[in-house]
């Protein structure tokens, strides 16, 4: 019988990354390759179900993720831009899928991912989830459908440890807002306020962030007019959604051709 694509996860003591560990795990679709963490963490050398607290599962956690990619098909990551970036040309080394979770990018960082994509699948999205997905694909639609009368703001939550801020989900959707209406989301973002901001200016994209407790992820577009207001939401209630999307994704990836993608061209929407 033909063996099992591996994949490997980095960032394996992290929340996602456990979850995506657990995720590989319960799969008859692939195996578990390989688990990467930072040199000097406590895993390292440890067996990864052994150090999740439960059984042992014969792979090794390693700081070495070079030799942890070679044994695998596609790597997923959810860490921190600055260890993608290198990951990402680990990856694109070993020839391997690289699904990539990890929010928080610059724009410098994001185009310093394209040359790993020439030699290797990169699929790279704020959010996995195919109800987030198509809710971008809805405020696309509604920012088209509604003139500069609707401002626009988009509002999300999560729990007191994310360290960005919008959200990459939130970034994302305010993306699909600003492309409905034609214009740079660069050039109508309002992200920051506090004291006495003015009136809020016409046409502007808002972003309002909330952080607390273990909110796994909710996100709003409330498109707000004088006597209406219409508001689209996705509630993510356990973090399995985005492991399960970043799976798919990565069994997606395997028969691709090099180059960059998103989690709309995996669900072909």
């Amino acid at each position: 019988m033909t063996q099992l694509p591996g994949i490997a996860i980095t960032g394996a003591s992290g929340r996602m990354g456990r979850m995506l560990i657990r995720t590989v795990m319960d799969s008859d679709r692939v195996r578990l390759a390989g688990a990467v963490e930072r040199a000097g963490h406590d895993w390292i050398g440890q067996d990864i179900g052994a150090a999740m607290g439960g059984a042992e599962l014969g792979v090794t956690v390693t700081d070495d993720a070079a030799q942890a990619f070679s044994q695998a098909q596609a790597v997923i990551d959810f860490t921190a831009p600055e260890a993608t970036l290198e990951f990402a040309t680990q990856a694109a080394q070993a020839g391997i899928v690289h699904v990539i979770g990890t929010t928080g990018f610059s724009d410098d960082q994001i185009a310093a991912l394209k040359p790993a994509a020439r030699d290797a699948v990169i699929v790279r999205a704020g959010n996995m989830s195919l109800g987030v997905n198509l809710l971008m694909q809805l405020t696309r639609k509604v920012a088209a459908a509604l003139d500069e009368d609707f401002d626009i703001e988009v509002i999300e939550a999560h729990h007191n440890k994310k360290v960005d801020a919008p959200s990459g989900t939130a970034l994302m959707l305010g993306q699909a807002a600003a492309d409905g209406r034609g214009v740079s989301l660069a050039d109508v973002s309002d992200r920051g306020r506090d004291g006495i901001t003015g009136a809020r200016k016409r046409g502007d994209i808002g972003f309002a962030v909330i952080r607390g407790g273990d909110i796994v992820g909710e996100h709003d577009v409330l498109f707000a007019a004088p006597g209406e207001r219409i508001v689209l939401r996705h509630i993510a209630t356990d973090r399995a959604v985005f492991a399960r999307g970043a799976l798919k994704a990565a069994l997606w990836g395997l028969d691709q051709d090099p180059g960059e993608y998103d989690m709309v061209d995996v669900l072909g929407l």
